[in-house]
């Protein structure tokens, strides 16, 4: 555990977003972990040509791209759609630097490694390593559900375009003749798959399978260490600058603020498409950056805590079993229909579908001895109902 914080510490935290200056927020939203590729397939870039002409651009204004590995043998007519993850930008200055990174421009973009669900390899991925499977890459900042543009700096917050030109080129080479079909996606990209999951479903005949799995996206509206409300004052900044307000779900914004409906908890309930929801109880992007953001804690009482569950103290580990006790209770509703699936444990860590030794094999997570990619197998496939709760911590808090 303390080695996984230490490689965060080095590789994830060094970028920041938001108000950079606060150091609330990182830029990534994902652990360093979730980064290694070693021995993974890597797949080049298929930038979207003419989505420019949609006003689909990235926040430079340069082509929006995916990776595509094509499926084979009785995978071929099968697509999973990842939605790449990456944080958001809140205001013109933290956009602007986002925009001279790989979350902003394609013009930095490489090739992608696949592991995890999106491993060509039946002995890492069993259910899924022979479909077509495509990443799409990330780089508008606004969980690919922003419509807007600033004149004054150039910036284009085109997320909501960007995610329909990708469909659109998707449908063109193949998708459209889809027997089965799962939309994914980790940290802003799980939010964006809930966002997205019933327009994913609208694509396609009512004869295709489709199903939506999130991945580390169920960000709560939660009060940090401080009384205050760091993820939603951070949130409201996203949804005011990307135009959100006109384009998240109208079930939602109908009846509750722009704002209160880039959260999941808000939407949950009026996803008609079956979804999926893996999530850590202990989620260390929103441990750390929504609930304890440093000028949340100016005296540094949760420096060593935020950093590793383990040096926690009783009163913070019971501060943290409210933050569970708040997941589950906002997921309760959800976890009652039928066609949904759960699997929320108790591992000290953020993203788990996309990386290897989480998604699958001897040491990956799991709750009654069925791992991850087991569950979301089972599910997709009506194997099993899969609405596994995971024991509180301490239990399985050495996860991968």
């Amino acid at each position: 555990m303390e080695r996984l914080s230490a490689i965060s510490c080095m590789v994830v935290l060094v970028l920041l977003f938001g108000n950079r200056n606060s150091e609330a927020f990182n830029l990534s939203g994902i652990d360093a972990v979730s980064l290694s590729s070693e021995g993974a397939l890597n797949v080049a870039l298929t930038l979207i040509q003419g989505a420019d002409a949609k006003g689909a651009v990235c926040l430079d204004g340069s082509l929006p791209g995916y990776h595509l590995h094509s499926g084979f043998g009785d995978g071929a007519s099968s697509w999973i759609v990842a939605l790449e993850g990456g944080g958001w930008c809140n205001d013109i200055e933290s956009c602007v630097y986002r925009k001279t990174t790989n979350y902003g421009s394609s013009q930095l973009f490489g090739s992608n490694a696949f592991t995890g669900i999106l491993s060509d390899k039946a002995s890492e991925n069993p259910d899924f390593y022979n479909w077509n499977r495509v990443k799409i890459r990330y780089c508008d900042g606004g969980s690919f559900t922003g419509d807007s543009e600033d004149k004054s700096s150039g910036l284009q917050f085109r997320g909501q375009r960007i995610f329909q030109a990708a469909m659109d080129d998707l449908m063109y080479k193949g998708m459209r003749k889809a027997d089965q079909a799962l939309l994914t996606g980790c940290s802003a990209g799980g939010l964006a798959t809930i966002i997205h999951c019933d327009h994913f479903r609208g694509l396609f005949p009512s004869s295709t399978k489709v199903k939506c799995v999130s991945d580390a996206g169920l960000f709560l509206d939660a009060k940090d260490v401080s009384g205050g409300q760091s993820l939603r004052s951070f949130f409201n900044g996203v949804v005011n600058l990307h135009g959100l307000e006109n384009t998240l779900p109208k079930y939602c914004t109908s009846r509750l603020d722009a704002t209160s409906c880039f959260f999941p908890q808000n939407l949950l309930s009026g996803v008609k498409t079956p979804l999926f929801l893996l999530n850590s109880a202990y989620d260390t992007w929103q441990v750390q950056e929504s609930l304890t953001p440093p000028y949340a804690d100016p005296n540094g009482y949760w420096g060593e805590c935020r950093q590793n569950i383990h040096k926690c103290s009783s009163s913070q580990v019971q501060f943290l079993q409210g933050f569970r006790n708040q997941m589950l209770g906002a997921i309760k509703g959800f976890q009652a229909s039928q066609q949904h699936g759960v699997f929320i444990n108790s591992c000290w860590l953020h993203c788990q579908s996309e990386t290897q030794d989480r998604w699958y094999g001897d040491k990956s997570p799991s709750i009654d001895n069925r791992v991850i990619a087991k569950a979301v197998g089972d599910w997709y496939f009506d194997r099993a109902s899969v609405k596994s709760i995971d024991c509180a911590y301490p239990c399985h808090g050495d996860c991968l």
